[in-house]
């Protein structure tokens, strides 16, 4: 078994580039299989939950790879959230697997609402949507005991290099795949431009710059505060119960929309709560200074997600579904927006059918 993971680890690494561009690809796929064909929707989140884990296996297995390589120089620095969800991945080991499972929980849990629609009862799969919740809350409340600070999402280290940077392996290549490093040869001038000695323009890098375009230069590259702050240090912990409150008040909220939604699904009562529940943890939340760009942009994602309730309750049923309904039917007639009308209307019952479509 080891010898086979050392194998398919080799592979990867000597196909890096071409695995991520036939990730990307395989993802987008993803987008237009629901509605094709019967269970298409069931297909294209079991792969698209494929992979997300695979992806989530290479990326583990390439930062260890560029952190075991001493002569690796990242050409653009780690991003904020790379820094602070890898250092307390190295940190700390309950952590790193912690985070794993979160992540793992939420790149299956659709499928598995899925195949528990085709499989068990109503009852059945709605009390397995609880339980799902109950151990995601479980697993926020041990990641925020650890950090003491607001949950990262999502809680591991993101991908942030080309692959094609990666150092060069030993190795040789796969042949059933072309190899990802590109020939160092440089291309042959073609035979009708060798006697063209039509002068080139001249260059932007090579006229002299003006201020302006210099102080646009350096000011993206200049250090700020989270630059050289330590990883650990890039969020500031909790300081106040009011702190404590309103992160356990915004972990606890799909765990409460979900209950009440199981016992009542056809008042607003799930909803009303659940947004009670976002504008109390939101206004309960410290302000972070200028200097917390990590937070902040937590924060800023976090009221990004708070239009999803157009998606939710009454809101989508009343509101959202009427508009878009309207629209796809008035796109099927152009001939440009026919495709995304079909794509719209294709989506429009799966967000009534399944909860995590459109879940907090």
């Amino acid at each position: 078994m080891s010898s086979s993971i050392a194998r398919y680890e080799a592979f990867l690494i000597n196909n890096v580039s071409t695995i991520s561009s036939l990730e990307s690809s395989l993802r987008s796929i993803t987008w237009f299989l629901p509605g094709r064909f019967k269970d298409a929707e069931l297909a294209s989140e079991a792969l698209s939950a494929l992979l997300n884990v695979m992806s989530m296996y290479h990326d583990t297995l390439l930062a260890r790879i560029v952190q075991g390589d001493p002569k690796y120089r990242p050409l653009i620095p780690a991003s904020l959230h790379t820094r602070f969800t890898r250092a307390w991945s190295e940190k700390n080991n309950k952590y790193k697997w912690a985070a794993r499972a979160l992540q793992l929980i939420k790149f299956t849990e659709l499928v598995v609402e899925m195949g528990l629609r085709r499989k068990v009862s109503s009852k059945a799969r709605w009390r397995s949507i609880v339980l799902l919740e109950v151990i995601k809350a479980t697993i926020r409340f041990i990641l925020l005991g650890i950090t003491r600070t607001p949950i990262l999402s999502p809680p591991i280290p993101e991908r942030d290099f080309d692959p094609m940077s990666l150092p060069p392996s030993s190795n040789s290549s796969s042949p059933t795949i072309a190899p990802s490093s590109p020939s160092f040869s440089p291309p042959a001038t073609p035979d009708h431009l060798r006697n063209n000695h039509m002068p080139l323009p001249a260059h932007t890098l090579l006229s002299a710059p003006s201020e302006s375009s210099v102080e646009e230069y350096l000011l993206p590259k200049a250090m700020t505060t989270s630059s050289v702050k330590p990883s650990l240090s890039l969020v500031k912990t909790f300081s106040s119960p009011q702190d404590w409150l309103a992160e356990s008040i915004y972990i606890l909220r799909p765990l409460v929309y979900v209950s009440l939604l199981v016992s009542d699904r056809r008042s607003n009562r799930p909803l009303i709560t659940a947004l009670v529940m976002e504008l109390l943890s939101r206004n309960l939340r410290r302000t972070p200074p200028p200097s917390a760009a990590l937070e902040r942009t937590e924060y800023a994602r976090r009221d990004r997600d708070m239009l999803w309730y157009l998606f939710r309750g009454s809101i989508w049923e009343s509101y959202t579904r009427p508009k878009l309904e309207a629209f796809a039917t008035r796109a099927s007639h152009a001939p440009l927006l026919g495709l995304f009308g079909a794509f719209v209307h294709d989506w429009i019952p799966l967000i009534d059918e399944y909860y995590y479509y459109t879940a907090p």
